[in-house]
């Protein structure tokens, strides 16, 4: 089991200064963390131990699979971490990965162990889910999630927190600019600038080929294709502005910003513009930290359990 780290940091953005943060006391000792990338549902589920909200007497709490349709009329595949209790919390994953992707698996069984139900899905074209992949559609994985989150208060569910991860991260601050609908959003990596960080999938004459052709193929070190960019789904990412989408999050909505300091695929500079314009707003770097979290996926998930159930307790003794 990897060790916590308790040499982070909590950069306020109203003040931009760094504050050495006391480690919160969750039991995260009783938690395996999973660090290969190959592995079944059913493994996971006996990593959840259990955590202090739980007896001796409990059992662990199972896994559901549920199926949610989106406004397309595609199914949306997605495991419900059910504790029973009445908040649950939304996992988005990232680009080309899915909801069995190590961080989401990790915080949904973190959550669970603190009694708070956590729901991971695949957004369509990704994972389990019907649709095909596109490589913008932001705003379209904004509008799957607001499809998952409807889902769950027609079952009259509270949804504390969204949380996603390096294009979820994207995803989740989309959401908040757009409905309006939810107090606490988590950011884990996402990316401010999205004209960013293109050349680097797609080569630097992305443009000129993609106008020459309509569509580059993104091939593997074997030649064979992994996805297709048209030049609708480049022109989707292009055109979907971050800077302005953030200036239309409210105050009321708490925000973290979660960066690793050595994010090898987008610069932890792009946390620091998130903070400069969100209104309610708090970045936490972690040290050391990959854009995968290789190495920090429990320190990861302590940050974000601390902000989680701190918002929790500030509702709870909100008037």
């Amino acid at each position: 089991m990897e060790q916590l780290v308790s040499n982070y940091h909590s950069v306020l953005s109203t003040s931009f200064i760094c504050e050495r943060s006391p480690v919160p006391t969750f039991p995260l000792n009783r938690v395996r963390f999973i660090s290969s990338r190959k592995h079944r549902a059913s493994s996971s589920l006996r990593m959840a131990q259990l955590g202090s909200n739980h007896d001796a007497q409990n059992p662990v709490i199972q896994q559901k699979k549920v199926i949610i349709t989106n406004n397309h009329g595609e199914k949306l595949m997605g495991s419900l971490h059910e504790t029973g209790s009445a908040e649950i919390v939304i996992l988005c994953h990232g680009f080309r990965s899915t909801k069995e992707n190590n961080t989401m698996v990790n915080l949904a069984i973190a959550l669970e162990n603190e009694g708070i139900s956590a729901f991971r899905f695949d957004f369509a074209g990704n994972g389990e889910s019907e649709g095909s992949f596109q490589y913008g559609g932001y705003w379209r994985e904004a509008d799957d999630l607001h499809a998952v989150i409807q889902h769950f208060r027609g079952a009259k569910r509270v949804i504390h927190a969204i949380l996603g991860h390096s294009k979820g991260g994207n995803v989740v601050l989309l959401y908040a600019s757009k409905y309006h609908d939810i107090q606490m959003v988590l950011n884990v990596s996402g990316r401010h600038n999205l004209k960013r960080g293109i050349d680097e999938r797609l080569g630097k004459d992305f443009f000129e080929r993609i106008k020459k052709d309509g569509f580059i193929d993104v091939k593997n070190k074997t030649g064979s294709v992994n996805y297709r960019v048209t030049e609708k789904s480049l022109m989707d990412r292009l055109s979907t502005d971050m800077h302005e989408a953030c200036l239309k999050i409210e105050k009321g909505c708490r925000v973290l910003t979660i960066h690793g300091s050595a994010d090898e695929i987008i610069p932890v500079e792009d946390a620091l513009e998130f903070a400069k314009i969100i209104p309610n707003h708090t970045l936490h770097i972690v040290e050391g930290a990959d854009h995968s979290y290789t190495s920090h996926q429990a320190e990861l998930a302590l940050v974000a359990l601390n902000f989680i159930k701190t918002g929790l307790q500030q509702d709870k003794d909100s008037p």
